[in-house]
């Protein structure tokens, strides 16, 4: 689906790598080669109108070049008024011809059109080479960070975003309207993993949602969403997850109001790289050893030393705080916390069969 809608990236006080512009992007050579050809007919011209005048092929292309470069070394034909006017003609072509070809080519070179250029190429490879990365549709604020933190955790990130100051992030980026199915395309939406809709219009996100709903029926998409009234919109557009800000950060205010202690720890065993503790999750795949198993018997404590502190059900429950009888089931995801090497042990014995 090819949208008619703009797409504005930043968020609240933002309007709206390396290196994929839109792919409509017009070709820096393109100017140049069109005066260089310009610049050939004038001399394919030229030589044959000086032939018609009397003069051989060398001697008429002889003239023709001496008289478009302004050099004017000699005649070497009878000077005539047929061929001091087609002189004229000639010499007003030509001269406007080279100054266009002369421009173009240095305003090409000099505004670094052509490193751009290769970079997009260079980038659009390292694109078409991912697999499993993470679409991130915005480059406002927070696209910006969930950028940086999905980098930060090792995952490949690829940004779209309509606005030029795209050019800044360190991930790679198309530059392009994300509501444009061929933007998706470029930016490997094909094998992406999860695709991350955070335009600052809900009806942009929507779109997003929409189009990358019908061109990946498996993809994971987290779209953000303004208001209330949008979030229903987004589910039914394809959304799995609908994250609002406003009521993110209210209930974080009253949160950290009430129990800062809480917060504080949940952020630092999130999100601090240096915690010796971490919190993730981690699904049970269908042939795992676990499967069939009670968290007792399967000995995830002493086996790896990481504790279940929750377990998300295939039909999407949660139990915090599992019993240690709790069934252990394909499609389970563990929410488990310890050090990484507590965590890698489960994530093992999870994906032993």
């Amino acid at each position: 689906m090819s949208s008619p809608v703009t797409s504005s990236s930043a968020d609240e006080g933002a309007s709206s790598r390396p290196w994929v512009e839109r792919p409509d992007a017009p070709d820096p050579w393109r100017p140049v080669r069109r005066g260089f050809v310009a610049l050939g007919l004038v001399i394919v011209a030229g030589t044959l109108g000086y032939v018609v005048l009397g003069l051989s092929l060398l001697d008429a292309l002889y003239q023709t070049v001496t008289t478009v470069s302004t050099v004017g070394f000699r005649e070497v034909g009878e000077s005539t008024g047929a061929w001091k006017a087609f002189t004229m003609v000639l010499i007003l072509t030509g001269v406007g011809v080279v100054l266009y070809t002369l421009t173009v080519t240095l305003e090409t070179l000099v505004e670094g059109r052509v490193t751009d250029h290769l970079r997009s190429r260079r980038m659009s490879r390292e694109i078409d080479e991912m697999s499993g990365h993470v679409v991130v549709c915005g480059w406002g604020r927070i696209g910006r960070r969930a950028a940086a933190d999905l980098t930060a955790a090792g995952r490949q990130v690829v940004v779209v975003d309509r606005d030029e100051r795209v050019r800044q992030c360190s991930q790679p980026y198309v530059l392009g309207d994300a509501t444009d199915d061929d933007v998706l395309a470029a930016a490997g939406l094909a094998r992406a993993s999860t695709l991350i809709a955070a335009l600052s219009a809900d009806t942009d996100n929507v779109y997003v949602t929409l189009s990358a709903r019908a061109l990946r029926p498996d993809l994971f998409i987290i779209a953000r969403a303004r208001l209330e009234s949008a979030e229903a919109k987004l589910v039914q557009a394809g959304a799995d997850r609908v994250v609002n800000p406003q009521l993110i950060g209210g209930s974080r205010v009253a949160a950290l109001t009430l129990q800062p202690h809480v917060v504080e720890f949940v952020d630092v065993v999130m999100h601090e790289a240096n915690m010796e503790f971490r919190l993730e999750e981690i699904e049970v795949p269908d042939r795992s050893v676990l499967v069939g198993r009670s968290i007792r018997e399967a000995g995830i404590r002493d086996r790896t030393g990481a504790m279940v502190l929750g377990v998300r059900e295939v039909d999407g429950t949660f139990v915090a705080n599992p019993p240690p009888d709790t069934p252990v089931c394909a499609g389970q995801v563990l929410i488990a916390i310890g050090t990484p090497d507590q965590l890698a042990g489960l994530r093992k014995v999870a994906d032993e069969q």
